[in-house]
């Protein structure tokens, strides 16, 4: 398959939606949440719709839509992370999905990819392979080209408009989790855990502010264990620079059925708290000192 059939199964692949001011400097990114799966993939596939949404972030981007109207952008996917995900360096292939052969710049021996979940995911629900055979790399190429360099690409412009406007850009990405793993020493997954690489991806007031606004509201939290920020929360951390990044995974079962992938009684509440969230996210942000750079300069 082309790079241009691959844009013909995602018409858009993506998009922004802005808010009619922009009043606060934060960017909210939902790169998982994506559930357009094409009938051609479909086909492709060993596994049916239905398993094929288990590694999707359903219903992420419409928990954060009154973040817009507040008065921050959103940026979503329509694609799937089964297809692409974009939360992997684009050189994560995985050489079992493709077996006649990857560039001299491929990464094939980080976790992601060991487990079978590079840029181009092997397999969902942990084991269950997605293809009924392997790929051609000329058709991963095809998906990075129509899909993942436009996304990244979007939302580094979004960051850096923000950044230009604010002074500061807070890159907030928005991802959920199963409940059904345990954490070591504890029964049930907490309701949230917030990744700021351990401290290193955005000011501790933000993490702080995140961690305050969300205990308020009731909801049990951890930080950065075990998911400290994946690949889009370390490559757009620049925090000398006014850009910081922060990674929220949300509980399923606060607002979904896992089972049936429908929304339960507990999506509106939570819409409602991940809006005060967002203004305590955007209140702490414009109270930060100016960047270092900045500063020095």
């Amino acid at each position: 398959m082309r790079t241009h059939d691959i844009h013909a199964l995602f018409d858009p692949a993506f998009e922004v939606i802005k808010p009619q001011q922009a009043r606060w400097p934060l960017v909210f990114n939902s790169p998982h949440s994506g559930r357009v799966y094409p009938e051609s993939f479909i086909a492709a596939s060993a596994l049916g719709a239905k398993t094929l949404r288990q590694s999707e972030d359903a219903y992420v981007d419409d928990l954060f839509r009154q973040a817009v109207s507040s008065g921050a952008p959103l940026m979503r996917a329509h694609f799937p992370r089964a297809y692409v995900d974009l939360n992997r360096d684009k050189r994560e292939l995985d050489p079992r999905l493709f077996p006649d052969g990857l560039p001299q710049n491929a990464i094939t021996n980080t976790q992601s990819v060991t487990c079978g979940l590079g840029v181009i995911p092997r397999i969902v629900s942990e084991r269950a392979p997605i293809y009924k055979t392997p790929l051609d790399y000329a058709e991963g190429e095809a998906r990075l080209a129509a899909l993942y360099e436009p996304y990244h690409d979007a939302l580094g412009a979004l960051i850096e408009d923000t950044r230009a406007k604010f002074g500061i850009a807070v890159l907030v990405d928005c991802h959920s989790m199963p409940s059904s793993k345990s954490l070591p020493g504890r029964c049930r997954r907490p309701d949230f855990i917030l990744g700021d690489r351990r401290g290193t991806s955005c000011a501790m007031q933000l993490s702080d502010a995140a961690e305050a606004v969300l205990s308020e509201q009731g909801f049990s939290l951890v930080r950065n264990h075990p998911f400290a920020g994946g690949y889009i929360t370390r490559t757009y951390a620049a925090p000398e620079r006014g850009v910081h990044t922060l990674q929220i995974e949300i509980n399923r079962s606060l607002y979904m059925n896992e089972a049936t992938l429908k929304p339960n009684r507990g999506f509106l509440p939570l819409v409602a708290a991940l809006t005060k969230l967002a203004h305590g996210l955007a209140e702490t942000a414009l109270r930060l000192p100016p960047p270092l750079q900045v500063a020095a300069e």
